[in-house]
C-alpha cells in the first residue's frame, strides 16, 4: 500500500466520521464517530511512520489508542447516566437538563 492510498483511505473514514457527528443525535452513533475519526488519524501516524522507517509513527498510534480507550469509557458512563436519569431515551437534546 503506498502513501498516497494510505492517506485517501484516512481521508475517506475521518469525512464519515464528521458526517456521522454532525448528523447524529444518539449518543452511542456519536461515539462510533469519534472512534472513526481516531482510527483515521491512527492510520495517517502508522502510514507516515512506516513512509520514514521509524517506529515512531506506531508509538503515537499506540498512545491515541489508550487514549481513545479512556475517552470511550468516560462517553459510555455518561452515555449510560443520561439513559438511566431519562426512562430509557438517550437523546443528546435533553442532556442540557442534567445541570444540578
Amino acid at each position: 500500500m503506498t502513501l498516497s492510498t494510505c492517506i485517501l483511505l484516512a481521508t475517506a473514514l475521518f469525512c464519515i466520521g464528521i458526517f456521522g457527528l454532525l448528523s447524529r443525535r444518539q449518543p452511542i452513533a456519536i461515539l462510533l464517530s469519534v472512534e472513526l475519526m481516531a482510527n483515521a488519524a491512527n492510520i495517517v501516524f502508522v502510514a507516515f511512520g512506516r513512509y520514514r522507517g521509524g517506529t515512531t509513527g506506531q508509538i503515537f498510534a499506540t498512545f491515541s489508542i489508550a487514549l481513545t480507550v479512556a475517552e470511550v469509557a468516560v462517553g459510555l458512563a455518561l452515555v449510560i447516566l443520561l439513559y438511566r436519569s431519562h426512562h430509557r431515551e438517550a437523546r443528546l437534546d435533553r442532556a442540557t437538563e442534567m445541570h444540578g
